[in-house]
């Protein structure tokens, strides 16, 4: 009975999404022989993407806070349209675990800002401001937090009757998405199988060192 879906996050958190987390022992539960077939992010991003993508209605993401990792790459993947409060931020934090971005963002990203900005948003994972954000498309209107929801209540009933042909709209969508579907698919199956690589690295091991100790990472490479 859905006739569009409006995603956001907690408000008494001041967060839409801080995305996984990770700890030392990630791995440590599972045989060692086990440990290099293992795809840990096939539940959470392959299966989840391709329903999402697939999923007929509108959906209308409310960022009302930080967005960061899957906070930022779920939007991209999901959403028909943004809205962005002007004190939220988002960041593909993904290089600074030594890991790389999952929900095909790998692909959607560069076809939606550039393949140069693309590598810089994951290259670096810094920080991107919600203007930022609108300045590059990613975001249809950024608004103050009080009018941020109400905005996207009334853009949602223009979505549907009596205001918005939702017949029309549905098949919108899926003219739009079908192109893209196969795409996405492979890309989603690249992203696990070198996603479950990073993780074995001694990056990764390093990272989670250092985000426990509350110190800067030192890389080596492999």
């Amino acid at each position: 009975q859905v006739k569009v879906m409006i995603l956001t996050g907690c408000e008494e958190a001041g967060a839409f999404s801080s995305g996984g987390y990770f700890s030392e022992g990630i791995l440590k539960d599972i045989p060692e022989k086990y440990r290099k077939e293992v795809n840990l992010r096939d539940m959470a991003s392959k299966k989840l993407c391709l329903k999402f993508w697939d999923f007929p209605k509108p959906v209308i993401s409310v960022i009302n806070g930080f967005a960061v990792g899957g906070g930022f790459t779920l939007p991209v993947i999901c959403s028909d349209l943004v809205y962005m409060a002007e004190d939220a931020w988002w960041a593909l934090f993904f290089v600074k675990r030594a890991v790389i971005p999952d929900f095909a963002t790998t692909v959607l990203l560069p076809f939606m800002i550039g393949m140069h900005k693309a590598k810089e948003l994951f290259y670096f994972g810094d920080r991107m401001t919600a203007k930022d954000a609108e300045r590059l498309g990613l975001v249809n209107r950024v608004l103050p937090k009080d009018k941020l929801m109400p905005y996207a209540r009334k853009q949602a009933l223009r979505l549907i009757p009596p205001k918005g042909p939702s017949l029309s709209i549905k098949l919108m969508k899926k003219t739009i998405h079908t192109y893209f579907r196969t795409i996405i698919e492979a890309q989603l199956d690249l992203e696990n199988k070198k996603w479950s690589k990073t993780i074995q690295s001694k990056d990764f091991g390093e990272s989670l060192k250092a985000l426990k100790e509350k110190r800067d990472p030192t890389f080596i490479g492999r």
